[in-house]
């Protein structure tokens, strides 16, 4: 089993402020690889970022931001909630560690 000793390793090197921090929560185009196969034609689908994106990088983001132990739990709870809720009913808690707007839920438009 491994052990948490890299993190602890790892804590010393400190990384400055990662670019994809500035983000908004998952609305960034995902990145296409090139196939040998091209594209159907007709597919116009582009992929899109999980709606629990954001949560997974601000756990992988408390991972290096001192003692695991003290600082993953709370984002990974969220995540956690994140994952379990349907489609609109996110956490709209802020993030710990990204510096991002919490997540708004979008009222339904009553007519």
């Amino acid at each position: 089993m491994p052990s948490f000793s890299i993190f602890f390793a790892l804590r010393k090197f400190r990384l400055p402020e990662a670019p994809w921090v500035e983000r908004r929560m998952s609305s960034r185009p995902v990145p296409r690889r090139e196939s040998p196969w091209g594209l159907p034609e007709g597919d116009t689908r582009q992929p899109q970022a999980h709606r629990c994106n954001d949560r997974v990088e601000d756990v992988i983001q408390a991972c290096f931001e001192g003692n695991p132990f003290k600082t993953v739990p709370g984002p990974f709870k969220l995540f956690w909630r994140c994952m379990r809720s349907k489609p609109g009913e996110e956490p709209t808690e802020p993030f710990y560690y990204l510096q991002l707007d919490p997540p708004k839920r979008e009222e339904a438009k009553l007519e």
